[in-house]
């Protein structure tokens, strides 16, 4: 009786440490057969560049995701491995990250002779953004944002530590300040040139300076959100008809498991209360 007792234990416990392993492989399962499904559907090669909290491992640690080189190779290897000729659909999800790997994501996609449509369903910031501009079409739900690209150095947002050491007399500025200063001031000049490098061709040389600066030059606060309407009056290639299965897509990167959901609802489509038939008297 108590061999059956320690048997069940230990049995329960590999079946606990197995859990989260198995769900993961059945999400990676049925994430694949979406993207070929999508892929079928628009003949082209679906690519996510998704960053979420996702429950890797058995005790549950959530791992926070930025645009990063790894991220810049995998992408970068996806469009190598795709003809010259075929669409590229590149689903965005991401708070931004390293400036150099954005941009290096942003080159290729500019490269590829094939239309690239970069679909946006939640959120796109900073080097989410710069990636974006990149694109021949940018799709975007109607509630969804981008962000500004201006640099940050730190902490520190690279447009206010240029602009506080011009309000203030040199001599009242420590040397690791004007050190900064001087770097943010050619990160602003650098990143203003890349951009026009990603939208140059899109718009009118003027119209495209004016939004490089707007940009990039600090004109928000970095969260600041870009929404639909804002991308539309900017000049930029965006429409906001997205299909169905890119929405479907990002339900399959939940984030963690928690023991009381923040939001919740039933998952069906609802639509318009049947109104009763009057009765007849």
């Amino acid at each position: 009786m108590t061999g059956g007792i320690g048997e069940i234990f230990w049995l329960f416990v590999m079946l606990s440490l197995l859990q989260p392993w198995l769900r993961q492989r059945m999400l990676e399962s049925a994430r694949n057969r979406l993207i070929q499904r999508i892929e079928r559907k628009r003949g082209s090669r679906v690519i996510l560049l998704i960053h979420r909290q996702e429950t890797m491992n058995f005790i549950g640690i959530p791992l926070f995701r930025y645009i990063d080189i790894n991220d810049a190779e995998e992408v970068i290897r996806a469009i190598h491995l795709t003809d010259e000729n075929v669409p590229i659909d590149l689903v965005l999800h991401t708070p931004g990250g390293l400036v150099l790997a954005s941009l290096q994501i942003a080159r290729a996609i500019k490269a590829h002779k094939a239309k690239v449509t970069v679909h946006v369903p939640h959120y796109a910031m900073s080097g989410g953004t710069l990636i974006a501009l990149a694109a021949d079409e940018i799709v975007m739900d109607c509630h969804a944002v981008l962000g500004p690209v201006d640099p940050q150095l730190g902490e520190y947002p690279a447009a206010s530590l240029v602009k506080v050491v011009s309000r203030k007399d040199i001599n009242e500025v420590d040397d690791k300040t004007l050190i900064m200063a001087d770097m943010a001031e050619k990160a602003l000049r650098q990143i203003r040139a890349e951009v026009l490098e990603l939208i140059g061709d899109k718009l009118p040389k003027e119209q495209a300076e004016a939004l490089a600066d707007k940009l990039s030059q600090g004109t928000w606060t970095h969260d600041h959100p870009i929404s639909l309407e804002d991308a539309r009056s900017f000049g930029l290639p965006v429409h906001s008809d997205m299909d169905s299965e890119f929405y479907q897509l990002m339900a399959l990167f939940p984030q963690p498991i928690q023991r009381q959901p923040s939001v919740q609802y039933i998952p069906s489509p609802y639509g318009p209360t049947p109104t009763p038939r009057g009765k007849n008297h």
